[in-house]
C-alpha cells in the first residue's frame, strides 16, 4: 500500500506546509485520513484521480482537518462530475458538523443534493467498523474536552495496517491505535515542549518502545520542529512525500 502526504503541515502553516491530508491506496482501497482546508490544492497538485476515493476518514472538526470537505464536495459535484459513491466517515457529531462547515464555507449547500450517493457515517470510540473496505478502529483522542469529538485511528486493509494520532496529548489509547503497525504516523508538534492537547517529540520517543511500530514518520510539525529537521534521527513528512509499507 501507498501513503502519499497531500498536506503534512500544522493549523498555521508553519514551513509553508498544507494542511493535514493523507492519500492511501491499495490495491483495492482508495481513501483519505482527514481533509485540511488546503487539501484540494494538494490534491490537485498532486495530480490525484478524485473520483476513485471512496472514503475520507476525518479525526477531528478543526478547519486544518476538516475544512477541506466543502471545497472536496463542490468540486465533485461541479467539476469533477462524481458519480461514484462517497462515505465521510467521523466522530460523533459528524453530521450536525458537516452541515456546519458547507453553510459556513458555501451557504446554502448543505441543502443541495449531491449527484452521487453520499453517507456520513459516526463512530464510537474502541469500536471497529469496515468501511470502503478498510476495517477502522477509532480511539479517543485528548485535544479539547474530555471524551470529546477527537479520534485517533487504527485503519487495517489488504494485511497492512496504518495508524495515525491525529491532534493529541499522550494518552495510552496510542500504544493500541499503533502497536505493531506497518506504518505509525504520529503529531510531533514540539520538540520537547510538553502542552495541553498536543503531542511532543520527547514524549512519544519515551512511548515508542510500548508501540513498536515496523515505521514512524512525524507530521504536524511547528516551526520549533521544522527549524530542527536536519539533526533529528526520525523520519519526517512533507508535502508530496509517497511512502510504501
Amino acid at each position: 500500500m501507498h501513503l502519499t502526504f497531500i498536506g503534512s503541515g500544522d493549523a498555521f502553516g508553519s514551513g509553508g506546509r498544507l494542511n493535514t491530508c493523507f492519500y492511501v491506496t491499495g490495491e483495492r482501497v482508495n481513501f483519505l485520513i482527514d481533509c485540511g482546508a488546503s487539501s484540494l490544492i494538494g490534491l490537485k497538485a498532486q495530480r490525484v484521480a478524485l473520483n476513485d476515493i471512496q472514503a475520507i476518514f476525518v479525526t477531528h472538526f478543526h478547519a486544518d482537518h476538516f475544512g477541506g470537505i466543502p471545497f472536496f464536495m463542490l468540486n465533485a459535484q461541479f467539476f469533477s462530475k462524481r458519480t461514484e459513491p462517497l462515505v465521510i466517515v467521523g466522530p460523533p457529531g459528524l453530521l450536525n458538523w458537516y452541515e456546519r462547515v458547507m453553510e459556513t464555507s458555501f451557504p446554502g449547500s448543505s441543502r443541495t443534493k449531491p449527484k452521487f450517493e453520499l453517507s456520513l457515517v459516526e463512530l464510537q470510540a474502541s469500536q471497529t467498523r469496515t468501511v470502503a473496505g478498510v476495517a477502522v478502529k477509532p480511539f479517543q483522542a485528548h485535544h479539547g474536552n474530555p471524551g470529546g469529538p477527537f479520534f485517533a485511528y487504527r485503519l487495517e486493509a489488504e494485511s497492512r495496517a496504518v495508524a495515525y494520532t491525529g491532534d493529541t496529548e499522550w494518552t495510552d489509547d496510542l500504544i493500541q491505535a499503533a502497536a505493531n503497525a506497518d506504518l505509525f504516523v504520529a503529531e510531533a508538534y514540539f520538540f520537547d515542549k510538553r502542552v495541553r492537547l498536543h503531542l511532543d517529540l520527547e514524549t512519544l520517543v519515551e512511548k515508542l518502545p510500548l508501540i513498536q511500530p515496523k515505521r514512524h514518520i512525524l507530521t504536524h510539525m511547528s516551526d520549533d520542529m521544522l527549524e530542527r529537521l536536519e539533526s533529528l534521527q526520525h523520519e519526517t513528512a512533507y508535502d508530496g512525500k509517497v511512502v510504501e509499507f
